[in-house]
């Protein structure tokens, strides 16, 4: 991010940085009319969930792109900059037009005192109006009923898969979250869902009792066959309208089959053809702009990032790793991490892979620091290394690293590895 845009937003409260979360619905509703109601200018997809959520969303959204469909994208957080959350076919809005929106938009700053998040999402929705999108996929911040994007009215709902995180925000049980999350519903607005049992039959009274016609993927989607590799998969499978073989899923592990399927039955729903769900599903980085999910940056050896950032995201990654894993072979991660997360199950889940784990250090208020996190780390049975940097962690891995071995770092958006942080390797090594 440029000087100008940090000087900008460095007065906000921020969820990302101080934990600081404002909910309710009233003064993003008075930015957006204040704006003119952008959101009016086209259709919208509204993507809630616990995991998955921005994966599908940028399925759906590649999908729409393929189909010649001019698209724009919301999603939160970002990784390097905060023009990566407003996206128009796959390209993040310029910065010198987001730091001049932000400029014009100081007196309504002065007047509406939004959070960081609202002012941003509002400020999406201006460059999807400014560049004429037809449809915008809007991802959720924190929960749904109460997270300023359920101040649109989407023409379909998607709730992906719902586990425990944000719990003192959302609720302390799977139940109590997808309540939440199923605030997004609107009455009679079809919903696609991925979300599982106990939080399934939530959605599911949420939607009777609003009128919303529910299509559940364990329903509506049957896997007939699937094959996983290492950065990518294919996937056979049957739905209401007829079946998909041989679907390349451009983002790697079986949990990234569930999103793709999830998008897939949105695309139905919202009548796509064949051949944009197909090049959508393959092409999702390139057509979406896409980052920080499951990056493969080296191959041999193994060198990728992916922000997981509660146990059960980082329970699928580790589960694709092992796949994969050669006998023998030593797995590295970079690790940082939101102080309110559950670092002791990750923790566990660390130690049943045998990972060696280095503390990444700090890059936002709320991360934990590398002390506290090796503690809570080596109490859960892993063996810790020194804290460092991304580029530092990096380059010592693959001084020592045979082909075999593997690299992951992950925890968090803010520790996402860029090709940049490795360091130049030539043929006579």
């Amino acid at each position: 991010m440029t000087p100008e845009i940090d000087a900008l937003l460095a007065r906000l409260p921020r969820f990302a940085d101080q934990g600081v979360w404002k909910p309710g619905l009233e003064r993003t509703r008075r930015l957006l009319r204040a704006l003119g109601r952008p959101q009016d200018a086209f259709r919208i997809v509204h993507v809630a969930g616990t995991n998955g959520k921005g994966s599908t969303a940028s399925f759906l959204a590649a999908i729409s792109r393929a189909a010649g469909v001019r698209t724009g994208l919301h999603t939160s957080p970002h990784l390097w900059s905060v023009a990566e959350r407003m996206r128009v076919d796959g390209q993040a809005a310029p910065e010198r037009w987001l730091a001049d929106a932000l400029a014009r938009a100081q007196p309504l700053v002065e007047r509406i005192a939004p959070s960081f998040f609202e002012l941003t999402f509002a400020l999406s929705l201006s460059y999807f109006a400014e560049k004429e999108v037809e449809l915008a996929v809007v991802e959720t911040g924190m929960g749904g009923r109460l997270d300023a994007t359920n101040a649109l009215g989407p023409a379909l709902s998607i709730i992906t898969d719902i586990g425990l995180d944000h719990t003192q925000f959302l609720g302390d049980s799977i139940e109590r979250v997808a309540r939440e999350k199923a605030g997004i519903i609107k009455p009679g607005v079809p919903v696609a869902t991925s979300a599982r049992s106990p939080a399934i039959e939530v959605i599911e009274a949420v939607a009777e009792t609003r009128g919303a016609p529910l299509h559940p993927v364990d329903r509506d989607v049957r896997t007939l066959s699937e094959t996983v590799g290492l950065a990518r998969s294919t996937v056979t499978a049957a739905t209401p309208s007829r079946t998909w073989r041989d679907l390349r899923v451009g983002l790697a592990g079986r949990h990234q089959i569930r999103n793709a399927l999830t998008a897939l039955r949105a695309a139905e729903l919202l009548r796509f053809d064949e051949q944009a769900v197909r090049t959508g599903l393959r092409d999702v980085c390139a057509l979406s702009g896409l980052r920080g999910r499951w990056d493969v940056l080296l191959e041999e050896p193994l060198v990728a990032t992916d922000a997981a950032h509660n146990p059960d995201a980082l329970a699928a990654i580790l589960r694709h790793l092992e796949a994969f894993r050669q006998a023998g072979s030593a797995l590295t991660v970079l690790f940082g991490v939101m102080r309110d997360k559950d670092i002791a199950a990750m923790g566990r889940l660390f130690a049943s892979a045998g990972a060696y784990v280095r503390p990444v250090r700090p890059t936002a208020e709320r991360m934990c620091a590398p002390e506290e996190l090796a503690d809570l780390l080596q109490r859960a049975g892993v063996r810790v290394g020194p804290p460092c940097t991304i580029r530092e962690g990096a380059q010592a891995f693959l001084a020592e690293a045979s082909a075999a071995d593997m690299l992951l770092a992950t925890g968090s958006h803010r520790i996402a590895m860029r090709r940049e942080d490795l360091p130049l390797r030539t043929d006579s090594g």
